[in-house]
């Protein structure tokens, strides 16, 4: 581990930016911050950031302007340094099989390359967010492609917002199978929603690879869509900080002759 750079490593998404310190496999507790409520971004960057020894590097992954916008302003003036942003100033942390990779939520390509450096096979990798995104890698290391979903936040905010008498609930674990009341039936149906959506993806994505896949899952919701992983019969494993250690990994690629 000696002489390899700490990377602040930043996952600026659609509602939040999410930071951590990873040095190699290690990885600290991860912080969020609310886009539109960055005040004090500066001063929590900066107290990290005094805490990394030497080398040390600044790297982002981002799928929201005005957030890397923020980002990079704060860094400046608290930091003085520029932020490495992947797929701009780093390449994109994996091989794929799309037509345009560079319009690609960098975000699930992060994803997707730390999920197979951790697994070495093919493997899908869901991360369950604002949106949902179901995407496969196969056992050469190419990222294929995937799916996206709304979130179940969004899923629920659209029930409320396109009818006249659904309420806004929050997801949570529903209560049994059959939903008792329309807030319960609500919460039935998003969650199950999407475990079946992430179900018959896999499904669909074996039969192209001929196999069965791996499956990984991270993002705000994931134990809400799986909190048994090591029972459950579909995911194998929860990564919480999955997209900051691709972010990171996006940085370390460019050591590697």
């Amino acid at each position: 581990m000696n002489g390899i750079p700490h990377i602040l490593a930043c996952d600026v998404g659609n509602t939040a930016i999410h930071f951590a310190h990873v040095h190699g496999d290690e990885v600290t507790p991860v912080q969020s911050m609310r886009v539109g409520e960055l005040s004090a971004l500066g001063a929590t960057l900066k107290e990290l950031w005094g805490q990394m020894p030497q080398p040390k590097k600044l790297v982002a992954a981002s799928v929201n302007a005005a957030g890397l916008n923020a980002l990079e302003a704060a860094a400046a003036d608290s930091l003085d340094q520029k932020v490495l942003v992947v797929g701009r100033d780093l390449p994109l942390p994996i091989q794929t099989d799309l037509p345009d990779p560079e319009r690609i939520g960098v975000d699930r390509l992060c994803c997707a390359a730390a999920a197979y450096d951790r697994l070495g096979r093919a493997c899908v990798v869901a991360d369950f967010g604002t949106a949902i995104t179901i995407d496969c890698v196969n056992d050469q290391g190419v990222f294929l492609g995937g799916a996206i979903l709304p979130g179940l936040s969004m899923s629920a905010k659209g029930l409320h917002d396109q009818t006249a008498q659904l309420p806004l609930v929050a997801p949570a674990d529903p209560h049994g199978v059959f939903g008792k009341n329309t807030e319960e039936a609500i919460r039935s149906g998003i969650i199950r929603g999407a475990q079946g959506a992430l179900r018959e993806l896999v499904e669909a994505y074996a039969t192209e690879l001929g196999h069965w896949p791996l499956v990984i899952i991270t993002g705000g919701d994931a134990e809400l869509i799986c909190n048994h992983v090591g029972v459950s019969d579909l995911v194998q494993a929860f990564v919480g900080d999955l997209v900051l250690r691709g972010v990171a990994a996006s940085y370390y690629r460019t050591l590697v002759k």
